[in-house]
């Protein structure tokens, strides 16, 4: 994992996530989610304010996909 984040990190992202929010079913977790859970990330390190939905929906399709990983 990098020593911070940025919103280029999708995946490491995706990956902390997942391991912070065990369970959480996919289907209810919304872009606002994925923002506030980002930059309250301890590493996260980039403007708040660079953010978009395309990124969040990086973020959420990086995870996605690990969560139904076979």
């Amino acid at each position: 994992m990098p020593d911070s984040l940025t919103w280029d990190d999708s995946f490491a992202i995706a990956i902390i996530l997942k391991r912070l929010h065990p369970g959480v079913l996919m289907e209810a977790v919304s872009l606002q989610d994925i923002y506030c859970w980002t930059i309250a990330l301890p590493d996260f390190e980039d403007d708040v304010d660079l953010c978009n939905d395309a990124i969040l929906m990086a973020i959420y399709q990086e995870w996605f996909e690990e969560e139904n990983a076979v």
